[in-house]
């Protein structure tokens, strides 16, 4: 029980509503992950396109079309990629963009590529710019061009590539170059969930860990996850440590309720960062506008972390608004936090 109770605190040093995947995740979330549409839930409009594509493809017997899924982190591309590969069924192989640091290794990579292999690439924004050279022509002609010795004598080779697919995944679409955008088939956006396919998630999950939850046990979690899959699987896990150790091992509504209060993580899924970058511009800017920088600057947080991480959420609340001027917090955020919103004009949206 004390094993318990430590393991609990020292989750409580990590974010817990963070969508990145830490490294003690890796082999929990690998062995929940759906391998099929039927247990893949949420992202109706990408399932629906997808499957044409496969049927479609498998109907001509050709390799399916590049494809690029972009969104925010922890919402499925990487379940995606193993369903499709699954589905039209080819091998699949893993790597992402910092991992391919040379032009050299990602010739080695698709030469070891088979007719209808299926390569997934995440975070693919994150190429070099050499490396994207060699990846324009093996994803429009099948072909690696390679070049032989060096100065007046040196020679281009071009090698022949079988037919396979490229998925790509990115949390960033506006760093992808165009060149490599253009040369996927289709591009789609992975969305937050809503808080009943979270449910299901959650459910599906609890199943497979053997983890009994009551329905609304599972909603309080799935209504706390910030739309996204990975952080529902965590939180499941978290509540299951609290329910062993402070209930009688079944997940209710209550003990949720308790397990994720334990963690700071708010009704609607806030934690200690985000209502610290609400208080800052509240209490500190009066409302806003105020500048990215400046908020990071004030709460001794990285401006990309606010902008990846905590924005997106907030601005899908609509408790925080991007102006030309910065960003301003809304009268639903002062709701939110028991504050009186004051009167103000109302600022133009970037959006």
């Amino acid at each position: 029980m004390i094993d318990l109770l430590c393991g609990i605190i020292g989750h409580m040093n990590e974010r817990s509503v963070s969508p990145d995947m830490n490294s003690s995740e890796k082999q929990l979330e690998t062995g929940l992950r759906p391998t099929d549409w039927d247990s893949y839930f949420g992202q109706v409009t990408v399932k629906q396109n997808v499957q044409i594509l496969i049927e479609a493809a498998k109907q001509r017997g050709e390799a399916l079309d590049h494809l690029l899924f972009y969104g925010p982190p922890g919402l499925g591309k990487t379940t995606l990629a193993n369903i499709i590969a699954k589905q039209m069924e080819v091998n699949l192989k893993i790597t992402s963009g910092p991992a391919i640091e040379r032009a050299g290794d990602l010739a080695a990579i698709l030469t070891n590529l088979r007719k209808g292999d299926l390569l997934f690439i995440d975070e693919i924004h994150r190429l070099g710019r050499a490396v994207e050279e060699v990846l324009y022509p093996a994803m429009e002609d099948y072909a690696l061009d390679i070049v032989i010795g060096k100065g007046p004598s040196a020679r281009n080779i071009r090698l022949k590539l079988p037919r396979f697919t490229i998925t790509g995944a990115t949390t960033r679409l506006d760093l992808l170059a165009s060149p490599l955008r253009d040369r996927f088939g289709a591009i789609f956006r992975l969305e937050f969930y809503e808080p009943k396919e979270l449910q299901k998630i959650v459910t599906r999950s609890a199943t497979i860990l053997n983890v009994p939850i009551e329905a609304d046990g599972a909603f309080e979690i799935a209504t706390r996850s910030r739309g996204t899959a990975r952080i529902a699987n965590r939180l499941l896990k978290r509540a299951r440590d609290f329910a062993e150790v402070r209930a009688d091992g079944v997940i209710t509504k209550v003990v949720a309720q308790e397990a994720l209060s334990l963690l700071n993580v708010d009704p609607l899924g806030l934690d200690d960062l985000d209502r610290k970058v609400l208080q800052s511009i509240i209490e500190k800017f009066g409302g806003g506008p105020v500048g990215l920088e400046t908020i990071a600057a004030s709460i001794s947080e990285e401006g990309s972390t606010i902008m990846d991480v905590v924005e997106p959420y907030l601005l899908q609340l609509g408790f925080l608004d991007r102006t030309p001027r910065g960003r301003v917090a809304t009268a639903r955020a002062y709701q939110h936090l028991g504050l009186a919103a004051p009167n103000r004009p109302e600022q133009p949206s970037l959006f």
